[in-house]
């Protein structure tokens, strides 16, 4: 076909009438333009233009196209974050406002409340949090973090802001402790000093306690960080000072010595107060609590080891595990709580982490999935010297959160409303849909809430601070995540909400695989072989079909009845291979080789073998097993149809690329690096199963041709010493997402199609397409070494070592397949051929994010010289062919060489003959071509409204109803409205990793191209719609978020938001209408943002209050004779005490003041390159423009007040000019 041209700078085609724009907003559009979206080379040298293809008038579309979006209506800021806060570290809780913090290692701060209110903040130095307190009742949070600064937040606004920080310069914070409607805030250090900051105007005040004058003088050594700070519920005038080496010191604030001194022989991890302030209770390293009285400091009242053995006599007790935390809550009607962590013995050492409750003499050991990072006791008073009353603990594990119910004998733990356990297995992959039928989340939500978990307290969630209300978003919105154990979640995300409905277990299709029996079935992955790798999903028809690591894809169907069938099943054989080696002997073979001369064998048990000279080869087996027997599905999504890819002559299949699914044709199709398979799933038969270079038939550009089949592998057998690291063929498998880098580069192999042919079980009948296997290659040192640049520079996995991202040409192929003199004769790969490019990540993230395929190319690099996978799949109702004059239903197929085929479909004109008669596929010979690996489609009409794919109407399959047993299906076609008129009916926009192209149809002439990167890769590009608009929403490998109107392709916005960290994020990062997005932010959690002006205008009114008005409980009235002898009678002034004028100034060189923005938000989405030095001028512009606006009304109002003083003057003037000085 003709090669595209475009103009430099145009806007509008040449051959086309198109609306006039408004000159403005077409220099936002040109200003919306990424450095990265530069000018290309040759005919598509318009960077950020739309061209139209030269080729004539005939077929163009008439009709103007109205694009109502401009510029004005995209920004882009983050809404909330969703899941557990990854790794945490720190923990807080508001008794009065019954609000929780928790801080983590990255500096971030999750505040929680109520269902709906939930804020995430950061600090900006990403320092770890240490500790967090609340001012209680007061809407303010003190966080400690690593970098040794304090910083206080400001909660009474959506998003809170620091107001304060407070940097030491030379001592290291270790704890910090806030006394209840305090504003002096106790600072213990590393160097066993204390100091105290204002929380008002967090300045560090002159009263310090050194160390050296809390211990007494006899003592030789230092005792150590402080470990632990309170004041004493009796008496506020007096501190209790924990030191890490065993020692604690009473000290009086007012006298400013030690009353008293304990000593221990263990180390210190925490205290905690009796509510009298008569005894405390320290935790120790080795396992014992020890309860001391300030009447007799001298030695502990009483010390016990709790998981400890019995001494014998004359021995000293067992020591156990350290007692890392321990809370002592009194009760007025029973025996007080004695709550801690820790502390078992160390000859269990398979217990999990527990929390153990001590209640008069019974104790409770909790066992925890995950290590405990903090806990806390929720008690009803925050007033230190009263009855505690604990009703619930607060349990923060590593990778959860729970609450216990105390108030209950049995201690159950409460439901969690938040959505905490998005990570219960590692999310591979993630699907948005927003604006889907509002009936779904009620009929998901009613099928999943039968299979939630029973035994939680039937108490309401403790945690209930904030305030929320729906907002002004209505429209329904569900997410869904695979994970790494098979299983897919449904998540009700609507009004900025996350709330799971219902969860599908994949893996309940295939046998449970025994130990040793990996061997013979499962050998693809090492680990987690039902990984989900993609998702589709049709809410109208509600088809469900989802691939898996291990080369599979389940489809199912949606039923309100419970049912016990069958699993049907299909067997796909789909491996090719090119001339990519000079054979010994060439022959020509028949193109249909004798069946009965080459089938192998087949046992009963399922698996095949064919047994070569080396050993027993791998042969027609899957890599899972499908139960065989009668399975019982509950109600909800039911499996229809399993489709596996089997192992070709000791090669494992390859993993499946891409995944489209079309409910009103009954077709599922799927490809991978070695083709492409149709398979019909009504009557269960596969259509298709064809090499991707027999997809151009006659018509392939790279002039690759079928290899004759090879007699035997001894040929093959001499390349093994082309390995640079051979391994065994056992060794050297396809990895598993989870499994780290592979390195095996597996060749194609030449095949042909036939729709009875391919390898098929269907019920247990099975039938085989022989097809020679191919050897493997390791990856050649050269490229290696290419990769190894991967990390400092993105380059698409697809594109050549250059730039340019171009494909090879014939002359180019043949040069790379040329050998030199004693060279062997291997091809040299272009890129990495199926093979995973990882980016460096941390110890922890090594497994999760090792799950980096992605249905892109750009995350699973085929090789250009042989290998073209299958990159995306589109089933539409179009024109198959050039200048068709109906439209028919097809599938496009793109490429990872950028190429573009048209499978033409025919389907049965009947509806009852569907079931019955045979479906046709046979591609079409239309071939369109775009820069890099084709990513997504999408159709609009002549009107340029977004055309949706045909659908089916769902209905239950399983009603028994006498209504529903009709076999007519509902269809809906959504074809473009028919016209008598000579020309086009139908826009094509097609997407790769490089550019954007818009087609008109039939006559396939391209209208727009738009070079949207030249220097970096698109990963994630979604035709999505907006304010019932079309435009093309696209992420890029170097982080900016590009959005282009359609079809005119012009930029809307380009925004550098996120550089490409890990392949976390490139496998998660979805689009979807509405102007919402998505990734997986952390391997714990989901970050939603959106790209709409509308809803970051509107973003406050949807977020919660975290702060509420509440009065502050009264304290009881302790009574004459208490408040007589039950403790000091005098009031403490700590401002008399810690104020400048008693205490004086700290030195400034110990701690530096920072001022905080004070909730005043800046920028907004601030834009980086061409766009934000542009944005950054015209605001600078818009600003000078409103000073010297303001300056000029000054001016004016200025000369109006002159003019009105000299009139006023004149007028006294006048009428005093001729009295005497008496006559005033």
């Amino acid at each position: 076909m003709p090669t595209p041209r475009s103009r430099r700078g145009s806007l509008t085609p040449v051959f086309l009438k198109m609306k006039k724009f408004n000159f403005r907003k077409v220099l936002d559009g040109l200003t919306a333009s990424s450095p990265g979206s530069g000018s290309g080379s040759g005919s598509n040298s318009s960077g950020g233009s739309g061209a139209m293809h030269p080729g004539g008038t005939a077929g163009v579309l008439r009709e103007e196209i109205q694009e109502t979006l401009t510029s004005e209506y995209f920004h882009i800021c983050k809404t909330v974050r969703h899941g557990f806060p990854y790794q945490p570290t720190a923990l807080a809780f508001d008794p009065v406002q019954k609000t929780l913090a928790i801080g983590t290692r990255t500096g971030a701060i999750r505040i929680l409340g109520r269902p709906g209110v939930d804020c995430y903040c950061q600090h900006e130095s990403g320092a770890a949090v240490l500790q967090l307190q609340f001012l209680i009742n007061e809407g303010a949070l003190v966080s400690a973090s690593s970098d040794d600064t304090l910083h206080l937040w400001n909660l009474r606004q959506k998003r809170p802001a620091i107001l304060h920080s407070l940097k030491f310069n030379r001592e290291r914070i270790t704890y910090c402790h806030l006394p209840f409607q305090s504003k002096w805030l106790y600072v213990g250090t590393e160097r066993g000093n204390t100091h105290i900051v204002n929380i008002e105007s967090f300045i560090l005040s002159g009263y310090v306690i050194m160390w050296n004058k809390a211990i007494e003088l006899s003592t030789k050594t230092h005792p150590g960080p402080v470990v632990h700070l309170s004041d004493s519920p009796r008496d506020e005038g007096k501190l209790l000072i924990g030191y890490e080496n065993g020692t604690v010191v009473f000290w009086d604030l007012k006298s400013k010595r030690a009353e008293l001194r304990v000593y221990y022989d263990e180390a210190i991890h925490s205290i905690d107060w009796h509510h009298e302030g008569k005894q405390f209770m320290c935790s120790h390293s080795d396992g014992s609590l020890t309860l001391w009285n300030l009447k007799s400091p001298s030695r502990p009242f009483q010390t016990t080891i709790p998981h400890g053995k019995s001494p014998r006599e004359g021995r000293k007790s067992e020591s156990c595990k350290p007692i890392l935390k321990v809370e002592y809550k009194t009760c007025r009607n029973s025996e007080p709580f004695i709550i801690f962590s820790g502390g078992l013995s160390y000859d269990k050492a398979c217990r999990r982490p527990s929390l153990t409750i001590m209640h008069g003499k019974a104790i409770t050991v909790l066992e925890m999935d995950h290590p405990i990072v903090e806990f806390l006791t929720l008690c009803e008073t925050p007033y230190p010297n009263e009855f505690q009353e604990p009703y619930a603990v607060v349990v923060l594990l590593e990778k959860d959160l729970i609450v216990v119910d105390l108030t209950q004998s049995n201690f159950p733990i409460f439901e969690n409303p938040y959505p905490m356990d998005i990570h219960e297995s590692p999310v591979t992959c993630t699907a948005y849909f927003a604006d889907c039928p509002p009936d779904l989340i009620l009929v998901l939500y009613s099928i999943g809430v039968k299979h939630k978990k029973q035994g939680y307290s039937n108490k309401e969630w403790p945690i209930t601070g904030g305030a929320w209300n729906l907002g002004t978003q209505t429209y329904p919105e569900i997410i869904i995540t695979g994970h790494a154990d098979g299983s897919i979640k449904f998540w009700d995300a609507s009004a900025i909400t996350l709330q799971m409905l219902y969860k599908l277990k994949t893996a309940k299709v295939f046998e449970k695989q025994k130990v040793g029996e990996g061997k013979q079935t499962c050998e693809i992955v090492e680990e987690d072989p039902y990984a989900i790798q993609m998702i589709y999903w049709c809410p109208e028809s509600r088809i469900f079909c989802v691939s898996g690591v291990s080369a599979y894809v389940i489809i199912y169907k949606f039923s309100r009845h419970e049912i016990t069938t069958e699993i049907v099943s299909l067997e796909v054989r789909l491996q090719y291979d090119v001339e990519d080696i000079i054979t010994p002997e060439p022959e020509t073979s028949p193109p249909f080789p004798d069946l009965s001369s080459q089938l192998p064998s087949r046992s009963l048990s399922g698996s095949t073998n064919t047994v070569a000279s080396e050993g027993v080869t791998k042969d027609s087996i899957p890599c899972l097993n499908v139960k065989t027997r009668p399975v019982r599905m509950p109600p909800g999504y039911q499996a229809e149809l399993v489709i596996q890819l089997v192992w070709v002559d000791g090669e494992p299949p390859q993993q499946i690329t891409s995944l489209a699914v079309s409910s009103a044709y009954g077709i599922v199709a799927f490809g991978n690096c070695n083709g492409l398979a149709v398979v019909d799933f009504i009557q269960k038969t596969v259509l298709l199963s064809m090499g991707t270079i027999d997809l151009y038939r006659s018509s392939d550009l790279y002039q690759r041709q079928p290899r004759s089949p090879r007699k035997n592998k001894q040929f093959i057998a001499g390349l093994t010493e082309l390995n640079d690291s051979p391994v065994p063929l056992e060794l050297e498998r396809c990895k598993s997402p989870t499994s780290g880098l592979a390195t095996r580069i597996p060749e194609a192999a030449a095949g042909f199609c036939r729709n009875e042919i391919p390898a098929v079980r269907h019920r247990n009948q099975v039938h085989h397409l022989p097809v020679k296997g191919s050897r493997k290659l390791s990856l050649p040192t050269d490229l290696k070494a290419d990769l190894d640049h991967v990390n400092g520079h993105y380059t698409s996995p697809t594109s050549q070592s250059c730039s340019s991202g171009k494909r090879l040409s014939s002359a180019d192929v043949s040069k790379v397949n040329r050998w030199g003199p004693g060279r062997p004769p291997f091809r040299k790969a272009q890129s990495a051929a199926c093979m995973e490019i990882s980016l460096p990540v941390t110890t922890e993230e090594s497994r999760e994010n090792s799950y980096n395929r992605s249905r892109s190319s750009s995350i699973s690099s085929i090789d250009k010289d042989s290998k073209e996978a299958i990159t995306a799949l589109y089933f539409m109702e179009s024109f198959a062919r050039k200048n068709d004059s109906t439209i028919s239903p097809c599938l496009f197929v793109g490429t990872s060489l950028g190429m573009v085929l048209i499978i033409s479909l025919n389907l049965p004109s009947a509806d009852e003959q569907r079931f019955t008669e045979p479906v046709m596929v046979l591609p079409s010979g239309t071939f369109l071509s775009l820069k890099g690996a084709v990513l997504t489609f999408s159709c609009m009409d002549r009107t340029g409204a977004l055309m949706q794919p045909p659908y089916e109407v769902w209905k239950d399959p399983n009603n028994i109803d006498e209504n529903e047993k009709s076999l007519r299906r509902k269809l809906v076609m959504n074809c473009p409205s028919p016209s008598q008129d000579i020309g086009d009916h139908q826009y094509t926009i097609i997407c790769s990793e490089k550019q954007a192209k818009v087609f008109s149809l039939p006559s396939q002439t391209c209208l727009y191209v738009h070079n949207i990167t030249e220097t970096s890769f698109i990963l994630q590009a979604d035709v999505v719609v907006l304010c019932n608009s079309a435009c093309l929403a696209c992420f890029c490998a170097n982080g900016h978020i590009m959005i282009m109107s359609l079809p005119s392709l012009r930029p809307m916005l380009d925004v550098n938001y996120l550089p490409l960290t890990d392949m976390r994020i490139a496998r998660t990062f979805c689009f979807t209408n509405e102007g919402q997005a998505l990734y997986l932010v952390s391997p714990t959690e989901i970050q939603r943002l959106t790209y709409s002006q509308e809803m970051c205008d509107n973003l406050q009114d949807m977020l919660g209050d975290l702060f509420t008005p509440i009065e502050t409980p009264e304290a009881q009235n302790r009574g004459f004779l208490k408040g007589l002898f039950g403790g000091s009678g005098q009031t403490f002034d700590r401002e008399e005490l810690f104020g400048e004028a008693s205490a004086g100034k700290a030195s400034r060189s110990l701690a530096q003041h920072i001022p905080g923005p004070g909730g005043i938000e800046g920028m907004k989405g601030a834009a980086g390159g061409v766009m934000g030095e542009l944005t950054r001028a015209r605001i600078a512009l818009d600003e000078r423009g409103q000073r010297l606006g303001e300056l000029e009304e000054k001016t004016a109002g200025m000369m109006t007040s002159a003019e009105a003083f000299s009139k006023h003057a004149h007028e006294l003037m006048l009428k005093y000019k001729d009295k005497k000085w008496y006559q005033f």
